[in-house]
């Protein structure tokens, strides 16, 4: 038998999931599981994980079939959240080498969170990334429940991203979201008790993705996908599935750069009387001037402040 280093081998590959110290590397129709090296966890960078999902990576595959991570390919893109517990400067990263960002909400258990919604339509801004939101769940709703979905479906087709309403019970939208996936590297994520799983089971048959139900106690989804995978997808692309997120902290903006991100209140600033205007207490904002003639609706408003209040309270992740 030749010598064990004469059977190490040299291979790319990309990530398909990653569950700390351990990912799952795809090298051709293969998985190779790989450890992650050391020294890209003490380089210093804004990142609390190194390697995320996505990511295309080189790998030295040994003797055992088990690999090691030797070097992390340019990302083109990817997405991210201010890590949790407000670390100064630090960031979690999603997903990487993505086309399309898709949050899904519930219509119903839980209700749709538009200031959730926001944050991470903010943050796919901000990377430049296409984003997109799905109702699902439709088969719940009726009457004002339904009104409420409808109106916010057409907030942000005015705003311009793609909105899909779906039931993943009744298969209502599920094939004009699926069109929507084909060909692209995509994400999804929302709260967990929204249905992804499910939605992305009846998209995509033979992903057979665990799925959980709503606690009718606490009205809140339970966690079912436990860490991120990328999933290849029959009309070609991919789809990475990710754990349900409770909150959704926007990553490092300068307090005046956060209007920037907001479609509608974009238009706007070149008309307000200070360059870096922040628009919640300047005079000769005209960003105030469209609020208060209902140009930018109130609630859109209300939550460009919150995000800049969040902002504020973490300065020191901003660099102001």
């Amino acid at each position: 038998m030749p010598p064990e280093s004469h059977q190490i081998r040299l291979a790319d590959g990309v990530v398909v999931r990653s569950t700390g110290n351990w990912v799952e590397v795809r090298v051709g129709q293969r998985i190779v599981s790989s450890r992650v090296r050391g020294r890209f966890r003490l380089s210093g960078q804004r990142a609390t994980n190194p390697i995320a999902v996505g990511d295309c990576v080189s790998v030295r595959i040994g003797a055992d079939d088990t690999g090691l991570i030797t070097d992390i390919h340019e990302r083109r893109s990817y997405l991210s959240r201010r890590a949790a517990g407000r670390r100064v400067g630090q960031e979690q990263v999603l997903a990487a080498n993505i086309d399309a960002l898709w949050i899904i909400q519930a219509a119903r258990l839980p209700r749709p969170n538009s200031r959730l919604i926001d944050r991470v339509l903010v943050t796919a801004e901000a990377q430049e990334i296409h984003a997109g939101i799905v109702f699902n769940k439709m088969d719940l709703v009726a009457g004002d429940a339904a009104a409420h979905v409808m109106r916010l479906r057409d907030l942000y087709r005015t705003l311009g991203y793609e909105v899909h309403l779906t039931s993943a019970v009744t298969g209502t939208g599920v094939e004009a979201f699926r069109q929507a996936l084909a060909g692209q590297a995509s994400v999804v994520t929302g709260p967990s008790g929204v249905g992804k799983s499910t939605l992305l089971n009846r998209a995509e048959p033979g992903l057979d993705l665990r799925a959980g139900a709503v606690s009718l106690k606490t009205r809140k989804g339970r966690h079912t996908t436990a860490h991120a995978a990328l999933h290849a997808l029959s009309d070609g692309g991919a789809v990475i599935d990710t754990p349900g997120i409770r909150e959704f902290g926007v990553t490092a903006q300068k307090p005046w750069e956060l209007s920037h991100y907001f479609p509608e209140l974009r238009r706007y600033l070149p008309s307000c009387q200070y360059l870096r205007c922040t628009h919640d207490h300047e005079p000769g904002c005209s960003v105030k001037e469209a609020v208060q003639q209902q140009a930018i609706t109130s609630d859109r408003y209300q939550s460009y402040l919150n995000i800049l209040q969040s902002i504020r309270d973490g300065d020191a992740d901003v660099g102001r």
